[in-house]
């Protein structure tokens, strides 16, 4: 869809959502044009969601052979479709597309748990837990890998290719593999990596096993239920996916030139020379992403081990941002697309047959900010309405370049410091990531549950935080420009309505 077009429900969308019986709105519009469409919002969601929005649910509604379009209660203005949105499209007639996956492939969240009492978590133990995870694992967005360095094209293509099965026969591991999502997703051996281009996928090279940048973060928690200490980790492909999704949208669009005016809006179908690459390409830049989480996580057990005497124990790790090819009891066979949303099966699932979750479900990794409670939840039968989809956090509710201009460095650190909550070792809250940024994590999750897509297992309090704050200049300065693109979208709405 050109973003000239005109749409005839753009002004009253929201009075033409339908609350229904199962705990969803259904909206049905002449844009829309008969895919069904289903927001998983309550109704304070749904009147303080941005009115631009409308127009990015319609671009998901619009890829060939679209089945279903669902719209998690994190959703918010992204880049061509919202972040926060589940895209069914038709596995023989429909389109892979790239927007529903977006840049970082694979991104996702790794949760472990301990016995140790949360009360144990002392101002001094914080601030040692961040600085051993410090000295184990490269921050921001230039973060190198500490654990093994820069491999070589060849060691690098066995990874990206063999995932944590590789790995682990490779170099040994302490964690649990049963616990993780997948251990491999499988890459055909006639792909090849599109090294260079303007994506420069080799960046990846001496990444693995650092955290990046931007929301990405490792986090020490309390569970409210036990007084017990969790960690979380949110992080992804690294300049890796980054590098492959920038130059697959390049092939998207020049296969498509003069038909898809925007970048992020690309796909293949069927017939595109390019679509069995990408499929590919996702599936390397997720086994990177994996990986990337568990190795992560060992580092991060170990400066546990050093601080609190104990170990911990991995809850589960899962993907977000990634297309797969599944079966759904009403759509049939799908490419489910993921953006910014995470798997969600229930217990007896086919898909889990013959794993330790297929009598209860696989967990649910839902992080809110980083003063705000984190959620862990297990997937219901009622996840099917949402393509067996739910959120994959709180959702932003003000940008990056709004947050630095309407918040106080100061105020904003005294408050973390009046909550206990430790980020980094200076106290230093990056405020673009500031719980300001997000919306109340608990109001997101009440309407997974309203839904019945979950029930939620386990309640969980920041302690420490730690975030990558280096960014390279390229990157950041490519990310602002397209941050003032999307204010200008979004600002006089939102600020009419007194979000700040």
């Amino acid at each position: 869809m050109a973003k000239s077009d005109t749409l005839v429900a753009e002004a009253d969308w929201k009075r033409l959502a339908v609350l229904t019986p199962d705990g969803y709105f259904s909206l049905s519009t002449e844009d829309t044009r008969g895919v069904p469409v289903r927001l998983f919002l309550t109704p304070k969601l749904l009147t303080e969601a941005e009115p631009t929005l409308y127009r990015q649910i319609v671009n998901a509604t619009r890829f060939p052979g679209t089945r279903m379009v669902a719209i998690t209660p994190d959703a918010h203005y992204g880049y061509g479709v919202p972040v926060g949105c589940v895209i069914l499209t038709g596995r023989d007639d429909g389109a892979v597309a790239m927007g529903p996956v977006g840049f970082d492939i694979g991104c996702g969240m790794m949760s472990a748990r301990s016995d140790v009492p949360a009360e144990l978590a002392t101002p001094d133990r914080k601030l040692a837990f961040n600085r051993a995870v410090m000295e184990r694992v490269s921050m921001g967005a230039g973060g190198r890998s500490l654990r093994l360095g820069d491999v070589s094209e060849e060691e690098f293509q066995n990874l990206v290719r063999g995932g944590a099965e590789y790995y682990v026969d490779k170099y040994g591991a302490t964690f649990d593999r049963s616990r993780a999502e997948r251990h491999r997703i499988p890459v055909e051996d006639s792909w090849q990596i599109p090294w260079g281009g303007e994506g420069r996928p080799e960046r990846g090279l001496g990444q693995l096993g650092s955290l990046g940048g931007g929301n990405h973060f490792i986090e020490l928690q309390r569970e409210e239920e036990s007084a017990t200490l969790f960690v979380q980790v949110h992080t992804g492909s690294r300049g890796f996916g980054h590098g492959l999704a920038t130059n697959y949208f390049a092939m998207a669009k020049d296969e498509r030139h003069g038909e898809i005016e925007d970048i992020d809006l690309g796909y293949f179908t069927r017939e595109s020379r390019h679509r069995g690459d990408y499929l590919n390409a996702v599936a390397a830049g997720g086994n990177f992403a994996i990986l990337n989480r568990l190795m992560i996580y060992e580092q991060v057990a170990e400066a546990f081990r050093k601080v609190f005497r104990a170990d911990l124990e991995l809850v589960y790790e899962i993907s977000h941002n990634l297309v797969q090819a599944e079966e759904h009891p009403e759509f049939g066979a799908v490419w489910v697309h993921r953006k910014g949303a995470t798997r969600a099966f229930p217990a007896g699932h086919p898909a889990l047959a013959g794993t330790i979750w297929q009598h209860e479900g696989h967990p649910v990794l839902i992080p809110g900010s980083n003063r705000d409670h984190s959620y862990i939840l297990r997937p219901l039968a009622g996840a099917s309405h949402s393509g067996y989809s739910v959120n994959h956090g709180a959702g932003r509710r003000i940008s990056r370049g709004e947050a630095t201009r309407v918040l106080d460095q100061r105020k904003v650190n005294e408050q973390y410091r009046r909550d206990g909550v430790l980020v980094n070792v200076d106290g230093e809250v990056p405020l673009d990531e500031s719980a300001a940024c997000y919306k109340r994590c608990e109001e997101v999750v009440d309407a997974v549950v309203a839904a019945g897509l979950a029930r939620v297992e386990h309640t969980l309090w920041p302690l420490a935080s730690l975030k990558g704050t280096e960014d390279s200049s390229g990157a950041r300065r490519d990310r602002k420009g397209k941050e003032r693109d999307r204010d200008e979208k979004r600002g006089a709405a939102r600020k009419t309505k007194g979000h700040y």
